[in-house]
C-alpha cells in the first residue's frame, strides 16, 4: 500500500497538536483528517475509515476512552489500528487505554522525527495483517483471522484488537514459549516503544476472558499456551 492511499485521523482539541502533528505526517505523503474531540473522532471515522487513528483522551464533549470504545463497535473499523497520543502516562492511564481497545499509547511530547518513526511501525501492521490471515482451531476454540472472531462452545468472545492478535500468536503454536522480545516484535513492531508491562496486562485479560490455566508463564523468558 502506498503512502498516498493511507489515510490517518488526528484527534486532539489543542490546536497547535493538530498542526504539527498533521504537517510532519503530510510530509511524509500520509493523507491527513483532523477532529476537535471525542464526538467528531467517531463521526470522522465513521466516514473516511482511516487505516490508522492518533487520539487525545482529554478532550471535551467525548474523550478519547469513550470515542475509541464506540468505534470499536463499528465492524467495518474492526482492523482501524488505534494509538493514543496523551500527556497522561500513568500506568493506570494505560491500562484503561488497551481496556478500551486501544493498540498503542504515544506520550506527549514527543520528537517529530519519532512520532514518523512509530507511525511508520504501527502502519507496518497493515502489510503483517494482510498476510496472516489463516484462521485456526485449536482446543474446540475457533480463531478467525480474517473476521477477528473467536467462538468457543458456540458462543462469540469479542476480544480488542491486540488481545486478539496475541491470543492468535500464542494460540498458533501450542506449547511453543515465546520470548517477551519476540511477541512485542510480533504483535506490537519491534519500532514501536511500549511500557514493560504491556504483554502482562495483555496476558491477564486474556486468562480473564478465555482462561486462565490455558496462558502459562515461563518466568524471566516470556508466556505459551497450552492446552
Amino acid at each position: 500500500m502506498k503512502k498516498k492511499d493511507i489515510k490517518i485521523l488526528l484527534v486532539d482539541d489543542e490546536p497547535d497538536i493538530l498542526e504539527i502533528v498533521g504537517y510532519n505526517l503530510s510530509q511524509e505523503g500520509y493523507k491527513i483528517v483532523t477532529a476537535t474531540n471525542g464526538k467528531e473522532a467517531v463521526a470522522a471515522a465513521k466516514k473516511e475509515r482511516p487505516h490508522l487513528i492518533i487520539m487525545d483522551v482529554m478532550m471535551p464533549e467525548m474523550d478519547g476512552m469513550e470515542a475509541c470504545e464506540n468505534i470499536r463497535k463499528i465492524p467495518e473499523l474492526s482492523n482501524t489500528i488505534i494509538t493514543f497520543l496523551t500527556a497522561r502516562s500513568e500506568d493506570y492511564s494505560q491500562v484503561a487505554g488497551f481496556d478500551a481497545g486501544a493498540d498503542d499509547y504515544i506520550a506527549k511530547p514527543i520528537k517529530p522525527k519519532l512520532l514518523v518513526s512509530k507511525v511508520k511501525a504501527l502502519l507496518r501492521r497493515l502489510k503483517d495483517d494482510a498476510v496472516s490471515n489463516e484462521n485456526i482451531t485449536v482446543g474446540g476454540i475457533e480463531i478467525n483471522r480474517e473476521e477477528y472472531k473467536i467462538i468457543r462452545d458456540g458462543e462469540e468472545i469479542i476480544l480488542p484488537r491486540k488481545e486478539f492478535e496475541l491470543f492468535y500468536l500464542l494460540a498458533s503454536k501450542p506449547g511453543k514459549v515465546f520470548k517477551r522480545e519476540e511477541i512485542l516484535d510480533k504483535v506490537w513492531g519491534n519500532e514501536v516503544i511500549v511500557g514493560g508491562r504491556t504483554i502482562d496486562v495483555h496476558i491477564r485479560k486474556l486468562r480473564e476472558k478465555i482462561g486462565e490455566d490455558l496462558f502459562k508463564t515461563i518466568k524471566g523468558v516470556g508466556y505459551k499456551f497450552e492446552l
